[in-house]
C-alpha cells in the first residue's frame, strides 16, 4: 500500500518544480459552502451566467461530477505582471483602455491546464494508473472553496482567495483524484474588520462581506454579458474595458503579491497602455491577431467595440475622441451602435459647446 503522506510531500515538491507556488490537498465535503452557492443561485446574482446553475449540486459535490473522487489536489499559480503602482497609474489614465491583470498574457486555462497535466502524469509515474480529471475554470467546481479547504488561503470579503504572504493576483487549478491523500488544514480568515474592497467597488456589486452580485460587477459586465450594458453601470466603467482589478488593487494583503515570473503571463501586444481611440479603431482582423492565445477573444469583436465604445463616453473630450465615436455611428451592430450613441451623448453633456469635436 502506498505511502500517501510522502506521496503528498512529493506531489507539492512536483508542483513546485513545475512552476506552481503552492499546492494543497483538500477533502471533497464542501457542505459549508453549498447552502451560500444555492442562496447566491436563488437571489439571480449570477446574472446571465446559466451555466453556474446548470449542473444542480455537481459543483459543491465532487464526486458527483468525477464519481469515485475522494479528494482534490488544488494548485494557486502568481499572475501579477507588474507592481501596483503601474496599475493604479494605467487605470487612472482616462485615455487609456484598462484591461484586468489576469488577461494581459498569455490564457490562463492553456497554462494550468498543461501544468496540471504534466503532474497528473509524474503521479501516474509513481502510482500506477489512477482515477485523475483536472479542471482549469473549465467545468462546475468550486475552486475558491477547495482551494481554501486545501490550505492556499482563505476567501476574502469581495469572494477571491487570499493568502496571507502572497495576496490573491493568482490563478487556480485542481485535479480531481482517487487517491486517499492526507488532506491539509484551512488556514484562518484574515480580513478581520477591514472593508477596504466593499468600500471600493465602482459598482457596488459588493453588497456585503461575502456577498456579490455579479450583476453588477465589472467583470460580469465587460465579460459575460452579451448584450447591453445597463446605463446606470456606464458612468461607473471608466476605461475598464475588461474586467476590474479595483478590489484586490487595494486589499491590504497584497502588499505582499510578489511578481510573476511566468513569462506567458506578462503583457504582450502592447496592451497594457493600450491608448482607447486606437483599439477601437481596430477592425476584426486586427483584434482576432492581437488577441490571439488571449482571454480576451472570448469576448468577441462586437463585445470589444461595445466596452471600448463606454470608456471612450467616459474619456476626456477631444477631437479624435469625438471622430473614433462618429466614425462607429452607423456600425452593422445595433449592440455597438446603442453604446456609441450613448457615449456620443454624454460627451455632449460634458461638452456642449464643443460642435467642432473639441474642449
Amino acid at each position: 500500500m502506498p505511502d500517501y503522506a510522502a506521496l503528498t510531500l512529493r506531489i507539492k515538491a512536483w508542483g513546485a518544480e513545475l512552476g506552481f507556488q503552492q499546492i494543497g490537498i483538500a477533502g471533497i465535503d464542501l457542505a459549508r459552502h453549498e447552502p451560500h452557492l444555492l442562496r447566491w443561485l436563488e437571489a439571480g446574482w449570477h446574472g446571465e451566467m446559466a451555466y453556474m446553475a446548470r449542473h444542480g449540486t455537481k459543483r459543491s459535490r465532487p464526486a458527483e461530477l468525477v464519481p469515485g473522487t475522494l479528494r482534490v489536489i488544488s494548485g494557486r499559480l502568481d499572475y501579477l505582471p507588474e507592481t501596483r503602482v503601474r496599475i493604479s497609474e494605467a487605470l487612472e489614465d482616462p485615455a487609456q483602455a484598462f484591461i484586468s491583470r489576469y488577461a494581459l498574457g498569455r490564457d490562463y486555462h492553456k497554462v494550468l491546464r498543461s501544468r496540471l497535466a504534466r503532474l497528473a502524469e509524474r503521479i501516474q509515474r509513481e502510482v500506477g494508473p489512477c482515477g485523475h480529471r483536472a479542471f482549469v475554470d473549465s467545468a462546475p467546481v468550486l475552486e475558491r472553496a477547495l482551494a481554501e479547504q486545501a490550505g492556499l488561503g482563505w476567501i476574502g470579503k469581495h469572494t477571491n482567495l487570499i493568502h496571507r504572504e502572497a495576496g490573491s493576483w493568482f490563478f487556480l487549478g485542481e485535479i480531481y483524484t482517487d487517491l486517499p491523500l492526507p488532506p491539509d488544514q484551512p488556514v484562518q480568515n484574515h480580513c478581520g474588520s477591514c472593508t477596504a474592497c466593499i468600500e471600493i467597488c465602482p459598482t457596488r456589486a459588493i453588497i456585503g462581506p461575502y456577498r456579490l452580485d455579479a450583476r453588477r460587477c465589472i467583470s460580469y459586465l465587460t465579460i459575460e454579458l452579451r448584450g447591453a450594458i445597463p446605463e446606470e453601470f456606464r458612468r461607473a466603467i471608466g476605461n475598464r474595458i475588461y474586467g476590474c482589478d479595483d478590489c484586490q488593487l487595494v486589499c491590504p494583503w497584497n502588499r505582499y503579491a510578489q511578481l510573476s515570473r511566468e513569462p506567458d503571463f506578462q503583457p504582450r501586444h502592447g496592451l497594457r497602455a493600450a491608448d482607447l481611440v486606437q483599439v477601437f479603431g481596430w477592425d476584426e482582423a486586427t483584434f482576432l491577431a492581437a488577441t490571439e492565445g488571449s482571454a480576451i477573444r472570448r469576448i468577441g469583436y462586437e463585445c470589444w467595440l461595445r466596452n471600448i465604445a463606454v470608456a471612450l463616453g467616459n474619456a476626456p473630450r477631444s477631437a479624435a475622441v469625438a471622430a473614433a465615436l462618429e466614425a462607429r455611428r452607423d456600425h452593422a451592430s445595433a449592440l455597438v451602435r446603442e453604446h456609441v450613441g450613448w457615449a456620443l451623448g454624454e460627451l455632449q453633456k460634458r461638452h456642449p459647446r464643443g460642435p467642432d469635436g473639441c474642449t
